[in-house]
């Protein structure tokens, strides 16, 4: 029988967290209500008008005893998840908040606006739209877990997953867990409260996921002084009015992209992009003769090895 040693223990300077950016609205002309808001407690009389804080985003940050001296690095997540995505994994094991720690890296962990503990506003009152909440069926197919849709069942033994997938499937039902509720309209709100994070914190790289990669490319157009390199795990777009970009970009891709249409086209932008930009550079793991990654390649189990080159490539990349 064999046995994994145990990691070495995390040695911080500093950790805490903090909120940052966000906006006040004022709410006038609301009828009052009264809601019972604590079990066998008593009726409370609610007034809705006010002023709300709304569109802040929570960081919380880990610093190493030991920096190397090239941070800050910045994680955020994507669609319909949080900063729980880059922590202990489905399975476990260390996610990539612990791996680059022990590199030396001031890391820094965001649940960005209206998720997790950014909190949302009120709807349809100052959103103007109620949350997209996905299923678990969606969330196996399209992360390309599942082989295509329906392939997800609730018995796990009915489930079709990629015969070479690297995502530990008898954990599956634990990473939906993760999976919350996101709206569609705060993309300008959560790139405001980006950079007010950088504002604060300073020159910072990002490694960010899916729905965030094309957030975090008109961050980095807009603000290039503040962005010193951008890591994009399978970006979901490029965005369009991007004709001139200039920080260091790496992004990574996956596997089994051939069998899904979304992604191909996808992959297509991703090609024009980096051919557009030298600063921007393509780590294609199946070029590699990488398989069998999924849409959460940081959940993988060979997410160590992809941090590893993510570590190497920002090491090269950022100035000494």
């Amino acid at each position: 029988m064999t046995t994994t040693a145990a990691p070495e223990p995390l040695h911080l300077r500093a950790m805490g967290s903090f909120h940052v950016g966000g906006r006040r609205v004022l709410l006038s002309g609301k009828p009052c209500y009264s809601r019972t808001m604590s079990e066998g407690g008593e009726p409370v009389n609610i007034n809705p008008n006010g002023t709300y804080a709304i569109e802040q985003m929570y960081v919380q940050y880990f610093l190493p005893q030991h920096p190397n001296g090239k941070g800050p690095l910045v994680f955020w997540h994507g669609g319909g998840m949080t900063g729980a995505a880059w922590e202990t994994k489905p399975d476990g094991a260390d996610g990539w908040v612990n791996y680059f720690i022990r590199q030396g890296w001031d890391v820094y962990v965001c649940d960005a606006v209206e998720r997790g503990r950014s909190g949302f506003a009120p709807f349809p009152d100052i959103w103007p739209e109620g949350p997209i909440i996905q299923t678990v069926d969606d969330v196996y197919a399209r992360f390309r877990i599942g082989r295509g849709e329906h392939s997800y069942y609730p018995d796990p033994a009915l489930r079709t997953a990629h015969p070479d997938t690297r995502f530990p499937l008898a954990h599956f039902d634990d990473f939906c867990l993760q999976m919350v509720p996101r709206w569609t309209h705060t993309n300008q709100a959560m790139i405001d409260a980006f950079q007010a994070l950088l504002e604060r914190i300073g020159p910072t790289s990002i490694v960010c996921h899916s729905q965030s990669g094309p957030l975090a490319m008109q961050l980095a157009n807009a603000v290039p002084k503040h962005l010193r390199a951008l890591v994009a795990i399978e970006p979901a777009g490029i965005p369009a009015e991007i004709e001139t970009y200039a920080t260091p970009t790496l992004i990574v891709m996956g596997g089994n992209l051939a069998g899904d249409e979304r992604w191909q086209r996808l992959g297509e932008k991703i090609s024009a992009f980096a051919g557009r930009h030298e600063c921007v550079q393509v780590l294609d793991l199946e070029a590699l003769g990488i398989s069998g990654n999924s849409h959460v390649l940081m959940m993988d189990d060979n997410s160590d090895d992809i941090a590893l080159r993510i570590q190497k490539w920002l090491l090269h990349t950022l100035p000494q």
